[in-house]
């Protein structure tokens, strides 16, 4: 019976692990930016003394979904957007470089531009970007940004700097704990002229609603199967061992 209960909670512990990952994925549904997490897995072969006759599910690996959310118009200065591919370069919590798709900016008192989240956008020159007191600002589509300082006329338009967008293979890029993406190899990705962002916009979440919620039942209802097969095991040993007591 301990080659069923193997197989069953193999599959009950990767089960519960994608009900997880799915759970986040429905959580993140209305982030800003946000690309959904997906796992694969395969059957592996136990492996030992004597005949491979056991099976268990292992995780293959764990990745993130690339596809792009919708384009939401907000007309906000600070909202932009990436068009197509590419990733807008911030400042993770532990001082490293690393990239994410959420443009839903805000402008801290101490003058350092952030996203919603709070990690600081990084400027062409390798820093994060600070402006100065202004009465507007204008992001455009290579990622310049232009202000009027406060108390001058509209004929003051200054550039203060640039986004820095980068356009990383995503075969090359993983998702952290803290949901910005980086390099695997922990390298800096240069700037790439061109791509492009959108003013007044943000991107959606890439989650379906619909699909995230059906594949949650999935998950339950496969998970309960591998419970009653492990229930079905017990039986059958009780049952083998009354055999033998009655033996």
């Amino acid at each position: 019976m301990d080659k069923v209960l193997y197989i069953a909670t193999s599959g009950a512990k990767e089960l519960m692990l994608a009900q997880v990952n799915n759970a986040n994925n429905l959580a993140n549904a209305n982030t800003v930016g946000f690309r959904g997490d997906q796992t694969f897995y395969q059957a592996l072969q136990l492996s030992g003394e004597g005949h491979s006759s056991r099976a268990y599910v292992g995780t293959r690996g764990e990745g993130a979904n690339f596809s792009p959310g919708n384009m939401m118009t907000t007309g906000r200065d600070l909202d932009v957007a990436i068009q197509g591919e590419g990733w807008f370069s911030v400042q993770g919590a532990d001082g490293t470089e690393a990239y994410t798709r959420a443009g839903d900016l805000r402008v801290t008192p101490a003058g350092m531009l952030v996203n919603a989240a709070g990690h600081p956008f990084i400027g062409n020159g390798g820093g994060p970007i600070t402006l100065p007191p202004f009465a507007k600002i204008e992001i455009g589509g290579d990622g310049t940004i232009s202000v009027i300082p406060s108390g001058q006329d509209a004929t003051t338009l200054t550039v203060v700097d640039r986004i820095k967008m980068v356009k990383p293979d995503n075969n090359l890029i993983g998702k952290g704990a803290d949901g910005l993406f980086r390099t695997k190899d922990g390298a800096e990705v240069a700037a790439e002229a061109g791509v492009r962002l959108v003013s007044g916009a943000l991107e959606s979440s890439n989650v379906n609603v619909i699909e995230s919620m059906v594949k949650s039942m999935e998950l339950a209802r496969r998970f309960e199967l591998q419970v009653k097969v492990m229930e079905q095991a017990k039986i059958l040993d009780e049952s083998s061992a009354s055999i033998m007591k009655m033996g």
